[in-house]
């Protein structure tokens, strides 16, 4: 199993403490302390999980979620670490893929459970793989090329929303409350607010154009799928 993490991060005595607890745990660790310097990385070396702050030099840490998801089509799990807390960097860094969200200061013992949490939810995801394509008139998904179909014609989605509409397509007119959404994509650990859920629908439902009223607002519950096979 590879037990490689690479530790994104500008401040040096931050990112050798960070490195010194994951190294407790078994972990093999890599520092880098520029956004150059990461993207050049993460092109060459597999691993297991990325630490990735914000606020970097030469390239940030937005720009370099955005290449690593839809550029190099990196699926490893990516853990943003930033003194950025506001609910609108957490969304725009889901939005483009990350995996979890630590707002400075934050305990090394909590970021290691973290990345433990996240390998496990990868290694159960990796081992439901047998379900390979879903499908609804118009909507074509496919699970292991990360793939998805409109008409025939493929739409960009993020991991979550690609997550969101898998999820809610496979289990057609089954209510979702957004807490059980957020638990059933991310882990039950996962701290992101229940409101960016709605904005990741909102966003789903217009990327699907003419589809995208399939997916239907139960109020004051949450959400759920309404296809033509229900």
């Amino acid at each position: 199993m590879n037990n490689k993490i690479l530790i994104i991060e500008d401040d040096k005595s931050i990112s050798k403490l960070l490195s010194f607890h994951l190294q407790s745990e078994g972990f093999d660790i890599t520092c880098v302390y520029d956004g150059q310097t990461a993207l050049d990385t993460i092109s060459k070396i597999s691993y297991a999980c990325i630490i990735l702050d914000l606020m970097l030099p030469l390239v940030n840490g937005f720009e370099i979620l955005k290449i690593a998801r839809y550029k190099l089509d990196i699926k490893t799990p990516i853990i943003i670490t930033s003194a950025k807390s506001d609910d609108s960097d957490i969304i725009s860094a889901i939005e483009l893929g990350a995996d979890d969200y630590l707002a400075k200061p934050f305990s090394p013992k909590v970021l290691s459970a973290k990345v433990k949490a996240a390998l496990r939810l990868l290694d159960r995801k990796l081992k439901n793989e047998e379900i390979t394509t879903i499908s609804d008139i118009g909507i074509y998904i496919d699970m292991s090329k990360r793939l998805c179909l409109i008409d025939e014609i493929p739409i960009v989605l993020t991991a979550t929303e690609f997550n969101l509409l898998a999820l809610l397509i496979e289990n057609p007119e089954k209510v979702y409350s957004r807490e059980k959404l957020i638990n059933k994509i991310k882990g039950s650990d996962y701290p992101v607010t229940e409101r960016a859920i709605d904005v990741q629908i909102v966003s789903l439902r217009k990327k699907l154009n003419q589809y995208g009223d399939r997916i239907k607002t139960v109020w004051g519950v949450g959400y759920k799928y309404s296809g033509v096979k229900s």
